[in-house]
């Protein structure tokens, strides 16, 4: 492609908004493919958008392969500015939501799955009541994809559960969870007084998917006691599938404690104590520093406590 050295404004108005998010996806999940099914577009247009912005850019921007896309050295250095102006474009985008509501306040909020379900409700309308001119606008998704909206600024606040750090984040713990390895009442493994940590990992399981915390946190304790986890026996992108389907007879799963209470209380779902793993986790807030409103510290200090800082 020739090279051009810059864009007149006007040229970087008409930059394309979707395609910077599919380029700034594709980088940093390594996949076209991937990033179009997070911006639920198909592959042929995620690949028609992308190559207008390079026609228009003048560089190449992505290498694709049998194994997906990784940047081209063009693409390396124009991925950090990318993510600036779609972080910019949400925070524009949130302030004209701001004009637009008028005296009514609004915060958004994504959430993983088990506080958005069985953490938040409970805080959010407690929030409500010291505020009932504030609306919180709550977005559910597994962690990955709650950590990227926060990153971007398509939100202001983020809930987690996922252990690790996060990089340039903020971020407070609210409460604790820990997983449980649950069944059917007719299942090998029900009565049993103790499950070896070591058995549990090597039995192909049903889970979630790669990107949850769940997942991530039962993935991350086998591999601490120095075991590696099998291959699961099937995958499931909510909590209540994973538990319908154990219920059925076709499986075990690991999930949060706090997500199958009831079943435990009715006998359709029983729980199989494990020896040598800690399944504990924290559940956490996660926000950027400088970068939410006063309604969102506000939202921040009645929900979660006092951050430091931020």
């Amino acid at each position: 492609m020739a090279e051009r050295h810059h864009l007149a404004p006007t040229e970087l108005l008409a930059l394309d908004p979707l395609a910077l998010g599919l380029f700034v996806d594709a980088v940093d999940l390594g996949s076209l493919s991937a990033a179009a099914r997070r911006h639920r577009i198909s592959q042929p247009s995620a690949s028609q958008a992308i190559g207008r912005l390079e026609r228009r850019l003048g560089v190449s921007l992505l290498r694709r392969g049998p194994r997906g896309s990784r940047p081209s050295p063009e693409g390396e250095r124009l991925a950090g500015p990318a993510r600036e102006v779609l972080a910019a474009l949400n925070r524009f985008a949130a302030q004209a939501d701001a004009v637009r509501a008028g005296a009514r306040g609004r915060i958004r909020v994504a959430a993983s799955y088990t506080n958005a379900e069985y953490v938040l409700p409970a805080r959010v309308v407690g929030f409500g009541a010291v505020r009932p001119d504030v609306a919180v606008r709550l977005t559910v998704a597994n962690t990955d994809e709650v950590v990227a909206a926060v990153r971007a600024g398509e939100v202001e606040l983020g809930f987690v559960e996922a252990p690790g750090t996060f990089a340039g984040l903020r971020t407070r713990r609210i409460g604790r969870d820990e997983l449980a390895v649950v069944v059917a009442p007719d299942h090998p493994w029900a009565g049993r007084d103790d499950l070896p940590g070591n058995v549990l990992a090597r039995t192909p399981l049903l889970l979630r998917e790669r990107e949850s915390g769940t997942r991530r946190t039962y993935e991350e304790a086998a591999a601490r006691a120095g075991y590696r986890v099998a291959e699961p026996y099937g995958v499931m992108t909510s909590t209540a599938a994973l538990k319908a389907a154990v219920r059925a007879g076709l499986g075990a799963t690991v999930v949060s404690r706090l997500a199958v209470q009831d079943e435990l209380r009715d006998g359709s779902l029983v729980t199989v104590p494990v020896s040598g793993l800690d399944l504990g986790r924290d559940l956490r807030a996660v926000w950027l520093p400088g970068q939410h409103g006063r309604l969102a510290a506000e939202f921040i200090r009645h929900v979660v406590g006092h951050p430091d800082g931020g």
